[in-house]
């Protein structure tokens, strides 16, 4: 029973923070925040002002917004006002047509869509939305997690505000929990495969949209472009190619604007797809049952969430990187090795491309889940060789404490690198 109790929040967390989003998931943000404004409104928006934090800047200047054909926050605001149905959450622009990209662009094109970086919020995600038709104006707010609104004010009248108390921020899911990796591990290999079957749908998701990248042009084509390099012969089609290449095709296609959701991890579509895409083709490979493939994508998910617990959700640090050491974990696991060799493919991933910096979100992303997941496989060889880096820089003997190296790195190191960062993007 205690275990069950434990076992429960874990699908709590995994459900919280493992969600479809259509796009970047910092663009639309701001299209939500926009979709809920214009819901107050009595008619269409005639202005729309927009505030975001840096972070949330820094990842929508370069990300197409689905649908649109276009990048920016100003589209995704516009659009989200326009048409953005915010019951759909991070699927708020599902189904845009052309008719409301055009009707969204004309105000912008009138001058009717200003965007702001706010420099003063200390939130990682946060957004605000001053909205009016001519005759009432409204004003949204949102911080802490994607879809979370703490304000809503119509003509200065406040007409809903979230409580302190259920405020709830993405980078907080963990805490007050008792979680660590060998728990993980516990509950993704012992837990009732009925209460842990939901996690397929990711599978189901982001195996999708790679084939949609596969099948289209998006960004720079990485996925596509290996694919014609296997059939030329130049590289040959084995697992951990087909890995790298129907991976970055995922990303190819959610960062080049596709219309197909991703299943997201911790806020990013991308780091979903690191999450999942690896560990699939790796079942298949291995002939592994629906049920060994929920455990192992359950270990992938839920440890990815947990290293990235320990820093802020958004920042310098590409989180790629670690999402993609437990998918090497869950590749292990697939392979039937043992839960030590799952820890030593982390050390090692952690050991590869820990400083993997974030410019923002962009076509390039693909790049980085390519190499963040070339490295889940490199880290995952090793490790079924048992072969493991330990106590080398950052890498503690202890997987747990390498793990709060990171968190430390990041919150206390990469801030200075992410405001550089952010300054060189904005300049």
């Amino acid at each position: 029973m205690k275990n069950q109790t434990k076992w429960n929040s874990y699908k709590k967390i995994i459900n919280t923070v493992v969600k479809p989003a259509l796009g970047c998931t910092e663009p639309i943000a701001a299209a939500y925040a926009a979709s809920v404004a214009a819901e107050m409104l009595h008619s269409a928006p005639t202005r729309i002002h927009v505030e975001v934090s840096s972070n949330l800047f820094k990842n929508a200047m370069g990300v197409f917004v689905p649908g649109t054909g276009k990048i920016g926050l100003a589209i995704a605001a516009a659009a989200g006002a326009i048409y953005g149905n915010p019951e759909y959450g991070l699927e708020v622009l599902a189904g845009i047509n052309q008719s409301d990209v055009d009707r969204a662009q004309n105000l912008i094109d009138a001058g009717s869509v200003t965007v702001k970086r706010n420099v003063e919020t200390k939130e990682f995600i946060y957004c605000f939305i001053e909205m009016t038709d001519g005759n009432h104006v409204a004003k949204v707010e949102l911080q802490g997690g994607h879809t979370q609104i703490v304000k809503k004010i119509l003509d200065d009248v406040v007409v809903f505000e979230q409580p302190q108390n259920k405020l709830v921020s993405t980078g907080s899911v963990c805490d007050d929990v008792d979680i660590s990796l060998a728990y993980i591990y516990e509950y993704a290999t012992t837990e009732k495969f009925e209460n842990i079957k939901f996690i397929l749908d990711a599978a189901d998701i982001n195996i999708a949209l790679s084939n949609h990248g596969l099948e289209h042009p998006y960004g720079l084509e990485i996925g596509r472009t290996l694919a014609d390099a296997m059939n030329e012969g130049i590289i040959t089609d084995d697992l951990m190619n087909d890995i790298i290449m129907r991976t970055s095709a995922a990303s190819d296609a959610r960062m080049g604007g596709a219309t197909l959701p991703a299943m997201s991890n911790f806020g990013s579509g991308n780091q979903g797809i690191a999450a999942t895409i690896p560990v699939v083709i790796t079942a298949n490979y291995y002939n592994q049952d629906q049920e060994n493939l929920a455990r192992a994508l359950i270990i992938s998910h839920l440890t990815a969430i947990y290293i990235k617990s320990f820093y802020p959700p958004l920042s310098g640090f590409c989180g790629n990187t670690v999402t993609s050491g437990a998918a090497s974990m869950a590749m292990v696991y697939l392979a039937g090795g043992t839960f030590e060799q799952s820890c030593s493919a982390l050390q090692n991933c952690i050991s590869d491309v820990a400083g993997m910096i974030c410019d923002g979100a962009k076509a390039t992303c693909a790049m980085k889940v390519k190499s963040a997941t070339c490295s889940a496989c490199a880290a995952f060889l090793l490790a079924m060789h048992d072969q493991c880096a330990s106590e080398q820089g950052i890498v503690a003997k202890n997987v747990e404490q390498s793990i709060r190296n990171i968190g430390r790195l990041v919150t206390n190191g990469i801030s200075a690198v992410d405001t550089e960062i952010i300054d060189i993007m904005s300049a």
